[in-house]
């Protein structure tokens, strides 16, 4: 079973890898950004908290956030303050644009390597066994989808599985399920779609 998640992990890399490999090519300043924020910071409303996407090369950003997180696997569970981190591929930029449907803002479905960090200072319930002072950490693949209105709002929602690897306490798989909504603070691009 844990081979099985390590292979499907580095085939998701592979193909993410490829995928950088094959777009690397510099465009002006912004590495091919053509529909892609380069920056975007974001304050969290539903689950209190902020979180900051950064667009590396055509279709592929990575982003990190403290958020209210809630993680689920074989031995319970934990809610608090989480620290997220994801690597995204926007795959659906040109048939958004071919529909003529808005693109600004990171508006996208996306795929992602996901790790989301549930520290013990920061935890406010948990039905897990073990020590006070346990972390748990959520390693896995995420498919998303995000959407930016022209007011700036922006909601997230994230459905995947993985790989929870406790600190102090038992290790074990489970899904990873994460919704936010909030408002988008930087400046965006026009809405009007960009063709390359």
């Amino acid at each position: 079973m844990i081979k099985n998640l390590y292979c499907a992990f580095f085939l998701l890399f592979g193909c993410v890898s490829l995928s950088l490999h094959s777009q690397i090519q510099e465009k002006g300043k912004t590495f091919g950004l053509i529909n892609l924020e380069r920056h975007q910071f974001r304050f969290d409303l539903l689950s209190p908290g902020i979180s900051y996407e950064l667009g590396l090369f055509k279709n592929v950003s990575a982003s990190g956030g403290l958020g209210l997180g809630y993680a689920t696997y074989e031995e319970g569970y934990a809610v608090g303050l989480t620290l997220h981190t994801r690597v995204r591929y926007y795959h659906n930029f040109n048939r958004r644009i071919a529909h003529n449907k808005n693109v600004s803002g990171n508006s996208g479905n996306y795929f992602a390597a996901a790790r989301s960090i549930f520290f013990s200072q920061l935890r406010l319930g948990t039905n897990i066994e073990g020590p006070d002072d346990f972390n748990l950490g959520f390693y896995g693949a995420t498919y998303g989808i995000q959407r930016t209105y022209k007011n700036g709002f922006n909601f997230n929602a994230e459905l995947g599985a993985g790989f929870y690897k406790g600190d102090g306490v038992s290790d074990g798989y489970g899904p990873m399920v994460n919704f936010t909504f909030g408002w988008v603070a930087t400046k965006r691009k026009s809405r009007r779609p960009v063709f390359d």
